[in-house]
């Protein structure tokens, strides 16, 4: 009988081991190395093609010989999805989709197979039973011909489908849970997630299919299995937002064939995920009356203008240390300002609690609603409301200077259609700036203490 080899794996960065060890010399994690069995390689176990067919040579090609063709997309009717994808799927892509369980995942996969009816689509589900994929089906309210539904979990037996049913896009939920004959390990192994992903994407490539994978996420946050499935894939896509509301946000992490910084919208609801076309309009609350600690930021996510609403609570510290607590904003920025306001503007912020929070439960690192905030933290501390119809879209420096942003023409135009009467932007915007077409009266202002003389007086 032949001896079983077995090398040992690390299951954050894939980095093989002849021995166990505790800490991984790559990405210096401890206790993350799996015994996984290696089998001889079987050749062409899971080839998508027939067997007596041959895979094409490809053969190099001067640069200036190559045709200069735009990528040939799928428009589908999810218009967010277009939007994060770069203005629709292509052929022969990859997308890797992740998010926290439960977030909307196969959902958003089985609304796009259902409501493309004229392309003939595979769901393959190594989690579910067929019949829970028809009941979620039917709370969508959704049905198509060309949807056909595999419950299989074997890389050999789902390429055998392929072959049969030619589908034109493939949606895998999820990858954590196939598994290959060329690999003797257990399925979500760094191992396997690695030669199923590598399967997939031969067959993309080769098929000019486009292929969905949905991906776990681990406690931290991130994607689930080895570092290199985000790289081998084509556009990763992360779902985010939180199980207990109703907004959910479709985020570009990485896309070779459009922008890294769009992000669409959805909103949960019973009978499946309904798009977001304006979402400035749920951004920012309804509210009765001016309400201090309340200002609006004018930021940008891609080529989307958004309309963010942040609110502030400044009180007086009960204990030695002041709180500081920030929800959809970075921490250590919001500690920064709270530093430019105390020195260079005066407020007394270092004996106060000051709790941070981005309405609607998304998450902004762009520096342009740096005056939003700080409006709104001055607007707490004072218990001063600033006009519901005033928006900021502006950085602050650390000298207290108000700073440009870019693209400030989209987001005064996005606070105009939005009925905001005033904007407060830097006075360096103003260069090739026409105020003159537009009818929002514009702010600009170059140090941050007259932005407060101004609101305050």
């Amino acid at each position: 009988m032949a001896k079983i080899k077995t090398v040992y794996v690390c299951q954050n960065c894939g980095v093989q081991s002849a021995k166990w060890v505790g800490k991984c010399n790559s990405c210096n994690e401890w206790n993350t190395y799996v015994e996984e069995q290696v089998g001889p390689p079987e050749k062409e176990l899971t080839n998508w093609r027939e067997k007596d067919s041959k895979s094409p040579t490809s053969k190099p090609i001067r640069l200036n010989e190559i045709e200069n063709n735009s990528e040939k997309r799928i428009v589908t009717y999810d218009k967010e999805l277009n939007r994060v994808l770069g203005g629709g799927i292509v052929y022969g892509s990859l997308v890797l989709i992740g998010g926290e369980p439960g977030i909307g995942k196969s959902t958003l996969m089985l609304q796009l197979a259902l409501s493309s009816k004229r392309l003939k689509v595979l769901y393959v589900s190594g989690e579910e039973s067929q019949q829970q994929i028809k009941m979620r089906a039917q709370r969508i309210g959704q049905s198509s011909d060309n949807c056909f539904i595999l419950a299989e979990t074997s890389t050999q037996h789902i390429f055998t489908q392929i072959r049969e049913i030619q589908p034109d896009i493939l949606v895998i939920d999820s990858i954590q849970t196939l598994h290959t004959p060329r690999i003797e390990s257990a399925a979500g192994s760094v191992s396997q997630v690695r030669e199923c992903t590598a399967e997939l994407l031969k067959f993309a490539k080769e098929s000019n299919t486009p292929v969905f994978l949905v991906g776990h996420i681990t406690k931290e946050g991130s994607l689930a299995g080895p570092k290199v499935l985000e790289h081998m894939v084509d556009t990763v896509l992360q779902f985010e937002g939180d199980r207990h509301l109703a907004y959910r946000i479709l985020r570009t992490v990485k896309n070779r064939f459009g922008s890294t910084s769009e992000l669409g919208i959805y909103e949960m609801q019973s009978t499946g995920l309904r798009e977001v076309s304006n979402p400035s309009e749920i951004l920012i609350s309804q509210r009765e009356a001016d309400s201090p600690g309340v200002a609006i930021g004018a930021s940008i996510e891609g080529n989307r203008p958004l309309l963010i609403e942040i609110q502030s609570l400044v009180s007086t510290a009960s204990y030695g240390t002041p709180q500081r607590s920030s929800t959809g904003f970075d921490a250590k920025r919001l500690n920064m300002l709270l530093a430019v306001l105390e020195k260079r503007g005066g407020f007394r912020l270092s004996s106060q609690d000051v709790f941070l929070n981005v309405a609607g439960g998304i998450k902004i690192e762009e520096p342009a609603i740096d005056l939003a905030v700080c409006a709104s933290l001055v607007s707490g501390l004072h218990d001063a409301p600033i006009s519901d119809k005033t928006a900021f879209a502006a950085e602050v420096g650390l000298g207290g200077e108000v700073r440009a942003v870019n693209r400030i023409d989209n987001r005064i135009s996005e606070a105009e259609k939005l009925g905001f009467t005033e904007i407060f932007i830097s006075k360096y915007n103003m260069k090739g700036l026409d105020p003159k077409k537009y009818e929002i009266k514009i702010r600009p202002f170059s140090r941050l203490t007259d932005v407060f003389e101004e609101l305050l007086g």
